[in-house]
């Protein structure tokens, strides 16, 4: 297409080629069980430890079990359209790279830019998270004079999050194989607790506390003005969105934000041996553990207490609920303290790969000439250490000094967005390029990529109005940039190959 066309797209074999460059070249030792760590390290995390709570107790009542499986079937429908996509592009940058083989350049940067937004946010937000439960530990063990967030100033300062940051970082520079070594032991970590709390939790069970599954809606809540309720709810006339089905609705949305890992798998294609094999294996088979663990997790919760009382305003008011309150309210509070270190180091492993896929997504980008090209270049281990050097940054002075509760609709709201355009990219793609060789091909094709989008736009309906007003402003501002530096400097704007002192140190 014309080099001034904002629609001017990436050839599927360009990309492939590019993975040869050695100044921008990844080390491909990552395998199916590698890339299956990644995926449950990252979406066993801040989802099961806070989420499953919180939203029995605000939103879902005892149907929040119904919530996760509605935000599972959705992620699954997408998962199998980003399984084809990264079997056929084996490629990092995930849906910005495929969407660039697509949809052209410009869809190619709105994508980047909302990726950009889910993993910096999300990193920011769980590592917030994984400080309040270091000082929970520490306080155990030293007692209660020690915070993880003091005052310098006047600004908040949170050391606890700045240091899982820095040294997360390092690690991820050190080489992603390591990573994946340090994930897998985090990971059976806190896949055990987990089954601890499913088997123990059994025993506390009371089936009084499943009635009533769908609580009566609350007429008048969470919609004050109308922008705090569902987007859904307003369309279709409700006064909130708290309990009853806009309620459930509005948890699966919510809890939506558990699942957020799988596309993670996808951006490190390039790293991986056979990624026609091991990508789909990678993705499909870390969706599938995290669900049943999550369904069966959340059906042990909800029937441990009354759903009121892990809403955040039981006392303690304003405080937020997580897994180990339920057992703090049925008095066993050493398993309270067990489930409190299990979730420290299970939001480690959140944090570690919730940026690595935002070092990979803009190692793409830089890459391509979109974002400064010499971004992109690797170090001796094969890692984009300048990209992951500047992730680690932006992301732990988001993390240390400013308040990062109350994201998770933000980053859900851009994924579902992803989401959407990889679904319809494989459409795409199977109609522009059938000759491509395919490791993996939806079935049921065009049925499963249209369901998929379907769910993904209905998940996105249920979020806040303020949610869209956030996203649609992020998304204005990556339109600004894209057309006053990313158009002129993209690789497929320029007429001869790009020189090597591109990507010089």
């Amino acid at each position: 297409m014309p080099g001034s066309s904002i629609w001017r797209t990436k050839s599927v074999e360009q990309s492939i080629a590019d993975t040869d460059d050695p100044d921008t070249k990844l080390r491909r030792n990552l395998s199916a069980w590698d890339l299956t760590v990644f995926g449950v390290a990252v979406m066993i995390g801040a989802g099961i430890f806070t989420l499953t709570a919180r939203t029995a107790g605000d939103l879902a009542g005892p149907s929040v079990s119904v919530a996760f499986v509605l935000a599972g079937i959705a992620c699954a429908l997408a998962a199998l359209c980003y399984a084809e996509f990264a079997s056929t592009v084996p490629v990092a940058g995930s849906a910005y790279t495929f969407s660039y083989a697509t949809f052209g350049e410009f869809l190619a940067w709105i994508i980047g830019w909302d990726l950009i937004l889910e993993f910096s946010v999300a990193a920011a937000a769980v590592a917030k998270g994984w400080s309040v439960y270091l000082e929970t530990v520490l306080r155990a063990m030293f007692g209660d004079g020690i915070h993880t967030t003091v005052s310098l100033g006047g600004l908040s300062f949170d050391w606890g999050s700045l240091i899982l940051v820095a040294v997360l970082a390092a690690l991820l520079t050190a080489g992603t194989k390591l990573s994946s070594r340090f994930s897998l032991v985090i990971t059976v970590l806190k896949v055990l607790i987990i089954v601890f709390v499913i088997v123990l939790g059994i025993t506390f069970i009371n089936p009084d506390n499943y009635t009533p599954f769908v609580p009566p809606a609350a007429e008048g809540e969470a919609g004050e003005g109308g922008i705090e309720q569902s987007l859904f709810s307003v369309l279709a006339g409700g006064s909130g969105s708290v309990y009853g089905a806009f309620g459930l609705l509005a948890g699966a949305s919510l809890v939506f934000f558990a699942f957020i890992g799988f596309d993670i798998v996808a951006t490190t294609a390039e790293e991986t041996r056979n990624p026609q094999r091991n990508v789909p294996r990678g993705i499909l088979g870390s969706l599938v553990i995290v669900t049943v663990l999550y369904v069966a997790t959340s059906l042990v919760v909800a029937g441990m207490v009354p759903f009121s009382d892990l809403a955040t305003d039981a006392p303690p008011e304003g405080e937020r609920k997580t897994l180990a309150t339920a057992f703090s309210l049925n008095g066993v509070d050493w398993a309270a303290n067990i489930i409190s270190v299990g979730a420290l180091t299970g939001l480690t492993t959140v944090v570690m790969v919730l940026m690595l896929g935002q070092q990979r997504v803009l190692f793409a980008m830089s890459r391509d000439g979109l974002l400064p090209r010499k971004l992109a270049k690797t170090g001796k281990k094969g890692t984009p250490y300048r990209v992951n050097i500047l992730v680690g940054i932006v992301v732990a002075i988001a993390a240390a000094f400013f308040d990062a509760t109350k994201l998770e609709e933000m980053v859900n709201v851009g994924t579902l967005f992803a989401f959407v355009l990889v679904s319809a990219g494989v459409i795409v793609l199977r109609k522009k390029r059938p000759d491509l060789p395919r490791g993996f091909r939806v079935p049921l094709m065009p049925v499963i990529p249209i369901l998929a989008i379907i769910a993904c736009v209905w998940l996105m309906l249920n979020l806040t109005v303020l949610t869209w007003v956030r996203f649609l402003a992020w998304m204005a501002l990556g339109v600004l940039v894209y057309f006053v530096y990313s158009k002129r400097h993209a690789l497929l704007n320029r007429k001869d190959e790009p020189k090597e002192s591109d990507v010089e140190s």
